[in-house]
């Protein structure tokens, strides 16, 4: 059994900004990657162009080195609504799967954050398909002047519906990607021969990458269809150049077996199978470094650049609760209409 429990020193607030800012410098800095992994599933791409070192260097040449960012602009705007929707999510569903003890299962846990995931992709997904509509232009001859032209211009021409194109494979994918959450962490411990809460930082960190290596890798078909699917369209010069044509989702499916085989599905596996080191590395290393500034902000540690604790303060408190008790021994009375302790 594993218990739900989350840093009360900071407030809400603050880390939601940890994780906005902190995922927002992980997705720019593996955003190349991003661009080549969806281009190989669209199949804009194509020929020798097959890797991930040759495919953006094509696109370096053909449309310059801004085009490796294509769209990583409406990926980190979109962090900060998912993010909250997630959080909040997440809170409700563990709630729901918590026994009377305040105990959830690992099973519970991963449905509670693949659900919470799946509904907030789903709230925000119109910004996921106006960032694969971006990458898959070409800067040099864009359909697309920005953000709000591309909205404005698919809901225009395609109307509504068309910005939830291939949404039912959000939905289809947290399937196997629970699966594979679970694979892995039911595992964990004979893989490293010990009990998990003798886990290193480093090795904490080692079963969220192997994690997500299982878990994309096992709903990596789903993913490539979507990206298809959003980014086919009759408007887009060469029907969005996606490489084979289909009328719905399980069309989609078939031509690719039937053109590519089964491996198919699998197209830009290399390039996103690359970034989860870098991507998680950074989100980690941002998100601690960002958290601590905050810690040190709320008084509970001495220096942003370390862990040093604050001598003489009660870490179990919570912020409005610390500032409360230092209020009371500058003045002797608490000024709280509502006192938290």
């Amino acid at each position: 059994m594993a218990t739900w429990r989350r840093d009360g020193r900071l407030t809400g607030s603050q880390r939601l900004l940890c994780a906005g800012l902190a995922g927002a410098l992980s997705l720019s800095l593996t955003a190349p990657l991003e661009l080549v992994t969806v281009l190989a599933q669209v199949g804009v791409v194509r020929g020798r162009h097959r890797g991930p070192w040759t495919t953006g260097l094509a696109v370096w040449r053909a449309e310059g080195p801004r085009a490796l960012w294509k769209g990583n602009t409406v990926a980190c705007l979109r962090l900060f609504p998912y993010s909250a929707l997630q959080l909040t999510a997440y809170r409700k569903f563990v709630v729901l799967f918590m026994d009377d003890l305040g105990h959830i299962s690992q099973w519970s846990a991963i449905m509670a954050g693949s659900l919470a995931g799946m509904v907030s992709t789903i709230v925000t997904y119109p910004t996921d398909l106006i960032k694969t509509r971006l990458i898959v232009q070409n800067m040099l001859e864009p359909s697309y002047r920005g953000i709000l032209h591309a909205f404005s211009t698919v809901y225009q021409q395609e109307g509504f519906l068309a910005l939830y194109r291939g949404v039912s494979l959000t939905v289809l994918g947290a399937l196997p990607f629970s699966a594979g959450s679970l694979l892995v962490y039911m595992n964990l411990e004979k893989i490293w021969n010990e009990p998990r809460d003798r886990f290193s930082l480093l090795q904490n960190f080692a079963n969220v990458c192997l994690a997500a290596a299982v878990t994309q890798t096992l709903s990596f078909p789903f993913d490539t269809v979507k990206r298809k699917v959003q980014a086919q369209s009759p408007y887009l010069p060469h029907c969005g150049g996606v490489d084979v044509h289909f009328s719905g989702v399980m069309d989609c499916f078939r031509q690719i077996v039937r053109a590519q085989g089964v491996l198919g599905l699998w197209n830009g596996l290399a390039a996103n199978s690359l970034k989860i080191v870098p991507y998680f590395g950074v989100m980690f290393g941002t998100f601690e470094f960002c958290k601590r500034i905050c810690l040190y902000q709320n008084g509970y540690i001495v220096s942003p650049l370390s862990y040093k604790l604050t001598p003489g303060v009660d870490q179990s408190l919570k912020p409005q609760e610390l500032r409360e008790v230092k209020k009371f021994f500058k003045t002797g009375k608490l000024d709280s209409r509502k006192p938290t302790l």
